[in-house]
């Protein structure tokens, strides 16, 4: 498939997990992408992965929740990319707490990384975006925005970014941007297992449970998102904007 051809993409947080299918789905049909993560050399994995299969990608080193450096790395792609065209915000990190343990530095970062970041990104790419009239972008939500014990932090930055969706997909709308999320449920990812820890269980243990109680009887895998956002971001879904689309196996 060659969906993509001609257009350059910018994954955040592409270093592992969804990010990372992410970005190699959206080389394997034909974009240029730019992996961003926290160093180069945690995006080179991804980077490699893409280009042992054909496809073109370059790793970029970016705190994305620091604006100016967010817009000088946009900058850098632009010039070195020759475009962008296509933006998914994926960077998150979790620091989970009941309120009442949890560090103000917690909140501030998981704020910061989860939802700050995709406001510069998104702030930095529509620059570039509304010039060619031409533009998609795709933040990760979550399932946790309705609401999860020990994740105040995290179930705020992700209900932001439906509100961050919403609100852009307006503003963008008329120069021809489509603007939507995409909210995970339980994908098996570095970040579950993490979670599954903090309980007091196994990932295995953990999936197991998770399975038991969604219809579709099992956790997701960070390709199905994957492909969900590359819908998204395709002309398949060019009258598709300002939804947020959970993709969770039926749970509620």
């Amino acid at each position: 498939m060659s969906r993509f051809s001609g257009r350059t993409a910018v994954v955040t947080g592409a270093a592992q997990g969804i990010g990372a299918a992410t970005a190699l789905r959206l080389a394997e049909e034909g974009a240029t992408v730019a992996v961003l993560d926290l160093t180069a050399e945690r995006a080179r994995a991804t980077v490699d992965a893409i280009t042992a299969k054909g496809g073109s990608a370059r790793a970029y080193g970016c705190d994305v929740a620091d604006h100016e450096a967010v817009e000088r790395v946009f900058a850098s792609v632009v010039e070195e990319l020759g475009g962008l065209h296509i933006l998914v915000n994926n960077a998150g990190i979790t620091r989970d707490n009941l309120l009442f343990r949890m560090p103000k530095a917690d909140w501030d970062t998981v704020l910061s990384v989860n939802l700050t970041s995709a406001f510069n990104c998104a702030q930095a790419a529509q620059t570039y975006m509304v010039r060619q009239k031409y533009g998609r972008i795709v933040s990760l939500s979550s399932r946790s925005a309705l609401g999860a014990r020990g994740q105040a932090n995290y179930a705020a930055a992700k209900a932001g970014i439906q509100g961050l969706t919403a609100t852009l997909a307006i503003e963008l709308g008329p120069y021809n941007i489509n603007v939507n999320a995409v909210a995970p449920g339980y994908i098996a990812t570095s970040m579950t297992a993490a979670t599954a820890e903090r309980v007091g269980s196994t990932p295995e243990d953990h999936q197991a449970e998770v399975s038991a109680r969604t219809p579709l009887r099992r956790v997701g895998q960070p390709e199905e998102i994957a492909s969900v956002v590359a819908f998204l971001v395709s002309e398949d879904a060019s009258y598709v904007s300002g939804q947020t689309l959970y993709v969770n196996g039926g749970a509620r």
